[in-house]
């Protein structure tokens, strides 16, 4: 019986050990896709508590992975993600934990006590005082930077909107006790969901930013042009998207304009009315983020606010999205055919939410290359509810056999809480995992030991750095 959770967990072959201790482990962190809140960031958030830190503060805003798993065993919503006790939510939780067997937080929670705490103690309800004590102890004065720094975080992107004002931005980017690097990604969401009876007062609050009436689509689009230029003095050098699904079809201005204008009176708007904006304003995205020589990404398929009373009671990135199973990739297809045959396909970073489409989305990624660039296209990390051990080797291995895991930039976060670096460290073990076992059964040659060491190093790290040009 092997240990719980030593130092070579996951590790199962001496390879595998060797690629993680003497390669992985000692790489920096690029996390360039999260969720963290850039104003805590920048006034170094101290946590209450452990329950704040680990949980969520009590105010909707937390782990969605926790408060789901929490949901299912039959809490009630206030000491989920409510106002409850701060003491209670940690104890209900502690005390499921044994109840998490197989499921990734269990392996996420004790590597955060491990890595950020030093507790080294089984999460139990038998543990419960004794976690909550030292580990309040730490945050005394482990803060929400050197919460990063424990974690040799190098680089961050948050997610921000386009009329954001980035003023904490501005402020990290002039603070000089900032060790880690954060920088703002562009995420025009709102810009693209026309169909939303939200779109017409987002478009007033872009107006109001860049100081003018935007009737038409052509004014509209000028604006995020100047936002875009913005961002880009302020050190973004990625785009994010959420496609819950994929809207594609070859229109003319005109087309757009109208669906525009329809949007911004808040008419219904058919699906081929969406698949003609939609598109129509993604192809000039694609052009911006030529011109600025961003990174784009797709995260593809997920399903917004499934439980309509706990929309209504909650509100919106409460725990309530799901994954979707619409087939997508022929308009994707179509999509980047376009934006490649006119110039405006960047590099781009494709994410899919249902493992069904794994292969299917990393064979089409290899359709769009480019010569003098290394994985235009590629596949990123198992994203969302994929982002677990299975996953992740579904993912690392589809990138094997139909695409390069060698060119892959790694894994991200995709997370609100500052306790979710051990993710990286999970994907690294599962990586060297693989690759130790390609040698041990001799389908890779153990004299090429130091290419593999540099694979491996590149994928932790080299190669997002490379390849976002930080």
């Amino acid at each position: 019986m092997k240990a719980f959770m030593d130092k070579d967990f996951l590790l199962d072959t001496d390879t595998a050990k060797t690629l993680y201790h003497v390669y992985a482990e000692r790489m920096p962190i690029i996390d360039y896709h999260c969720h963290l809140s850039p104003k805590e960031i920048y006034e170094d958030k101290k946590f209450r508590n452990l329950a704040e830190a680990w949980l969520g503060a009590g105010d909707r805003c937390g782990d969605h992975y926790k408060w789901r798993a929490l949901r299912a065993r039959g809490y009630a919503e206030d000491s989920i993600s409510g106002p409850d006790d701060d003491y209670k939510k940690y104890l209900q939780f502690v005390e499921s934990m044994p109840y998490f067997v197989g499921n990734p937080l269990y392996i996420w929670s004790h590597l955060e006590m491990q890595r950020y705490f030093g507790i080294y103690d089984i999460i139990n309800a038998q543990n419960a005082k004794k976690i909550w004590d030292k580990a309040n102890k730490e945050l005394e004065t482990l803060t929400a930077r050197k919460m990063m720094q424990k974690c040799n975080v190098e680089t961050v992107c948050t997610t921000d909107d386009p009329v954001d004002s980035l003023e904490w931005h501005k402020k990290m980017s002039e603070d000089a006790s900032l060790k880690v690097k954060v920088l703002p990604a562009f995420r025009p969401d709102k810009a693209l969901n026309v169909e939303q009876t939200s779109f017409a007062e987002w478009t007033g609050k872009l107006s109001a930013v860049v100081g003018r009436p935007l009737e038409s689509l052509e004014e509209f689009l000028n604006a995020l042009a100047e936002r875009i230029a913005f961002f880009d003095s302020m050190g973004c050098r990625l785009s994010d998207h959420s496609l819950e699904v994929v809207c594609y079809a070859p229109a003319t201005y005109e087309q757009a304009d109208a669906v525009y204008r329809k949007g911004l009176k808040g008419e219904a708007i058919s699906r081929d009315e969406l698949d003609i904006y939609k598109g129509y304003v993604l192809t000039f995205l694609g052009k911006q983020y030529v011109k600025y020589n961003w990174v784009q990404q797709y995260h593809i398929g997920a399903t917004r606010n499934n439980s309509a009373a706990m929309f209504k009671k909650l509100g919106p990135d409460t725990g309530f999205d799901g994954m979707g199973d619409e087939v997508f990739i022929s308009k994707l297809s179509a999509l980047l055919s376009a934006l490649d045959e006119c110039g405006g396909l960047p590099k781009t970073i494709l994410y899919n939410l249902n493992s069904r489409d794994n292969y299917a989305l990393a064979v089409l990624a290899g359709c769009f290359q480019k010569e003098g660039v290394k994985g235009r296209v590629m596949v990123g990390a198992a994203w969302w509810f994929l982002d677990q051990p299975d996953g992740m080797r579904d993912n690392i291995e589809t990138q094997m056999q139909v695409g390069l895991i060698a060119q892959s930039v790694g894994m991200l976060t995709d997370s609100r809480s500052f306790l979710s670096y051990p993710r990286h460290e999970l994907f690294r073990r599962l990586l060297c995992q693989k690759l130790g076992r390609l040698v041990e059964d001799g389908v890779y040659p153990a004299a090429e030991m130091s290419t593999l060491g540099k694979i491996v190093e590149d994928v932790c790290y080299n190669n997002a750095k490379q390849y976002f040009g930080f």
